[in-house]
């Protein structure tokens, strides 16, 4: 290969690892207009530090769980010219990529757990979940570790194709996320005495706004620059996540009776679904998909809070979880050619792959959660509760000029 052509790999890669960076901004300002204005400050420090903390022990750790490549090496194997991590540093920028999407999880998860999580608690169990837990079913998954892709090619015809995460990234992070709902329970207020809604309402609908552009733009890079290079990128995946996104609105716009908060995550639940099956699906079908995407997770929210008063504050086991174990199957059904994909999949490995994720998920949420729940505890003081997370943690509010004044 020559300079040239790395080189426009690199610039191809870099790019996509700055959109996605850019979509962790997105997780935060979602968060930050959805939560109450006491915890806006938190929402902030939460994502810039997980990602810190994410970048770090998956350099060090997760990546090389995952890929079998270290970096604890000589800075000319570094740069490429000793060899191993390709001319000008190729492995360098699909490492930045790669963060990006395992900084994910945590960001993902922060929005189910927030206003009542202590800070500490949240930061190790970032690392534990980015430096081993999230990069053993991405190895599985993405390399082929422990064979798992081999068995399903040889005995049902196709591996388990999740091009973009669906379920690696999204279902991953929903169903952890669920597990840390459940373990910390809901906030105060949330509930009456009899088990009746007390709304909450967003502080702000345009930051929420806001974080949900910021997703929708970067999510382009998220999906497109998984081909890894500039002869791999499909024009399919662009036309598909587009069309994906914008059903997942008009769906949420319809079955949420106009709720803004839906419409914009909508989106992002379109975005969701069409991941896995983004290379190889129809758009007609990425819009069915994105649509049916829409209005799951504008129910799975109602059912969350409403029936079984499960206190998930951005919804993120529905977003994430539910829409992308929708996204998982739907791959192995919309990519069919019969229905005018591409084909080379499996339904039955779909459903393998997919529900073997979101339940390592879910049992892997509950030993870390679980964990640190028993040694140091999860929740805020009632007394820090109602303060807020800005104050209460980080001893300064979104508007440090009215703290003076108290």
């Amino acid at each position: 290969m020559s300079n040239s052509s790395v080189g426009g790999d690199v610039f191809f890669v870099l790019m996509g690892a700055i959109l996605v960076f850019a979509m962790h901004g997105g997780f935060a300002f979602l968060e930050v207009g959805t939560v109450r204005h006491k915890n806006q400050v938190n929402a902030l420090v939460k994502i810039l530090v997980d990602f810190a903390i994410s970048t770090v022990v998956y350099f060090f750790v997760g990546y090389s769980f995952a890929y079998g490549t270290s970096f604890l090496v000589d800075a000319a194997t570094l740069s490429g010219s000793g060899g191993d991590f390709e001319l000008q540093g190729l492995t360098l920028v699909k490492f930045f990529f790669l963060t990006t999407f395992a900084a994910a999880i945590p960001a993902i998860i922060s929005g189910g757990i927030a206003e009542r999580m202590k800070f500490l608690p949240q930061c190790l169990a970032t690392a534990a979940l980015v430096g081993i837990g999230y990069p053993l079913f991405e190895g599985i998954v993405w390399n082929g570790n422990f064979g798992l892709q081999s068995w399903l090619e040889l005995t049902f015809g196709a591996g388990f194709h999740d091009f973009a995460g669906s379920v690696v990234v999204h279902a991953v992070g929903g169903w952890i996320a669920l597990a840390a709902v459940l373990l910390l329970g809901t906030r105060l207020g949330r509930y009456d005495a009899k088990g009746r809604v007390i709304g909450i309402p967003p502080s702000s609908i345009l930051w929420l706004a806001l974080g949900s552009w910021m997703l929708c733009v970067g999510w382009f890079g998220f999906n497109v620059m998984t081909a890894g290079s500039l002869g791999a990128a499909s024009g399919l995946v662009a036309i598909n996540s587009l069309m994906a996104m914008v059903g997942g609105i008009l769906t949420a716009l319809v079955v949420g009776r106009n709720d803004p908060g839906f419409v914009h995550n909508g989106a992002l639940a379109g975005l969701v679904a069409v991941c896995a099956g983004s290379d190889i699906m129809h758009p007609v079908g990425s819009l069915i998909v994105g649509g049916l995407a829409g209005a799951l997770f504008v129910k799975g929210f109602e059912l969350c809070q409403n029936k079984l008063k499960i206190d998930d504050v951005l919804g993120v086991w529905p977003l994430h979880g539910l829409c992308g174990l929708w996204g998982g199957i739907a791959a192995g059904i919309f990519g069919l050619e019969s229905l005018g994909g591409l084909g080379g999949v499996s339904l039955v490995s779909q459903l393998i792959g997919t529900f073997a994720g979101v339940a390592y998920a879910f049992a892997l949420g509950l030993v870390v959660y679980g964990g640190l729940k028993a040694v140091m505890g999860l929740r805020l003081s009632a007394e820090d509760e109602r303060k807020g997370a800005d104050l209460a943690i980080h001893k300064i509010s979104a508007t440090p000029e009215s703290d003076i004044l108290r």
